[in-house]
């Protein structure tokens, strides 16, 4: 339960820092940049070269896939019905649809399954929530963003997204052997990821920004962290008849908040960047009561 605590102190850290005006107004451009081109890239090479592949691995990493599609049919059919201008239809795709299956995900899967049930969180998170990321989630942001660029400037923004890069290279070095050097930067990089997205969301929230997004956020947080589990579950148990805790994990990773870098990369895009920075706040207090639920109603899995 550290590392969850670790979250909490650095989104408070946040919102402090803002409130007493201790670090300049463009803080967040900053800390989202050193995110995307090194943080990210840094973890990445550093788990993908760690990871194990194990059973069930079909339906693990197609989970984050189908939520994303979920999420995309559900606000475009929303947004028009509501009228919802496209900054805001984009900014809830990438928070309904990306699920936070590394930061609050890993955390969450040792302090309820124990360290065992890591290895199906791995793989949850780097063949699912990570090539959703680097995929469809920077194309979905530059749709929404610009419009609708063509292939191959969609194309170009997906092959040089940092992290996209990142997975390409780890994917390539799996056979190699890192030097032990190597190794310990690559994780210290890496774990700057976690505090400085939440110090970054934190900095960013202001709860004057509830008063003119509550239906929006309600819509959003009702879908990522209601329907999208309920949807899961009914098509992993009841339909394909999938049993076992590798996929109570896949489902209890379903249920996750919105991901951090979902609302960093709706940020960067201007895609309704206070409602992106509410989902992934407000989603992460309400998930702590949320996923209690839900591990229990996965128990009979």
């Amino acid at each position: 339960m550290n590392n969850l605590l670790l979250l909490i102190v650095c989104f408070v850290i946040g919102m402090l820092l803002h409130r007493y005006k201790r670090m300049p107004v463009n803080t967040p451009a900053v800390l989202n940049t050193f995110i995307i081109h090194v943080s990210f890239p840094a973890l990445i090479l550093f788990s993908v070269h760690s990871m194990k592949i194990s059973g069930h691995i079909g339906l693990m990493a197609a989970m984050a896939w189908i939520c994303f599609a979920l999420s995309a049919g559900f606000f475009r059919l929303v947004g028009r019905r509501l009228n919802l201008p496209r900054p805001t239809e984009g900014a809830l795709i990438l928070t309904g649809g990306l699920c936070n299956t590394s930061y609050v995900g890993l955390p969450m899967i040792e302090a309820y399954y124990g360290h065992q049930g890591l290895a199906t969180g791995i793989i949850v998170d780097q063949l699912g929530s990570f090539l959703v990321l680097s995929t469809l989630g920077i194309t979905f942001a530059g749709i929404y963003s610009t419009g609708r660029p063509g292939i191959a400037e969609m194309a170009r923004r997906i092959f040089l997204f940092p992290p996209f890069i990142a997975l390409v290279i780890a994917l390539l070095l799996i056979p190699a052997v890192y030097p032990e050097w190597f190794t310990v930067m690559l994780k210290r990089l890496g774990d700057t990821l976690a505090p400085l997205a939440l110090l970054s969301v934190g900095f960013q929230l202001r709860l004057g920004h509830l008063a003119g997004n509550v239906r929006n956020l309600t819509l959003g947080l009702v879908f990522k962290l209601l329907l999208i589990p309920l949807v899961m579950y009914l098509l992993y148990v009841p339909l394909l008849g999938a049993h076992g805790q590798a996929i109570q994990i896949t489902l209890f990773e379903s249920a996750m908040p919105p991901m951090i870098t979902a609302a960093i990369l709706a940020t960067e895009h201007d895609l309704d960047p206070p409602l992106a920075t509410l989902m992934v706040a407000v989603g992460l207090v309400i998930s702590f009561f949320t996923l209690t639920a839900w591990w229990w109603v996965m128990q009979g899995i």
